[in-house]
């Protein structure tokens, strides 16, 4: 019982255009166990456009593999659910999900994409905090 958490750690990043003037990122914080598949944590959407979708937070599970060929190392999938309240006149809320796909390196470097309520965002930079710290 005690080897179902070998291996475990923390991972953060972004997934997205960081920088890029409106365009949406998902700050990730997630806790792996490459030993069991599993990744679990928050994924923080941010926008700079003001409005329902311009901080969101998300918690979320998935999975990660090891891929064995390239550059990208591991695949990551993460799913999610949140909720989405309508701005007035209309009233009220609804679950929404959210959905995201990595292709990385073992630093957690790579491309990927992610979806949320209204929004589709592909083929973006995937970049660990500490890399992002050395920018």
């Amino acid at each position: 019982m005690s080897d179902l958490l070998a291996g475990a750690y923390l991972a953060k990043g972004t997934i997205g255009n960081v920088g890029l003037p409106g365009a949406p990122v998902a700050s990730f914080s997630l806790v792996v166990v490459p030993s069991q598949h599993s990744v679990s944590g928050t994924v923080v959407i941010t926008q700079a456009i003001q409005g329902p979708d311009s901080h969101i937070v998300v918690p979320v599970t998935g999975k990660i593999f090891a891929t064995g060929i390239g550059k990208f190392t591991q695949v990551v999938s993460l799913k999610g659910q949140y909720v989405h309240s309508v701005p007035p006149p209309a009233i009220g809320s609804f679950l929404a999900s959210f959905d995201a796909h990595l292709a990385i390196d073992n630093e957690w470097n790579g491309t990927g994409g992610f979806s949320y309520y209204g929004h589709n965002v592909e083929n973006v930079p995937v970049k660990s905090a500490k890399q992002a710290e050395l920018v």
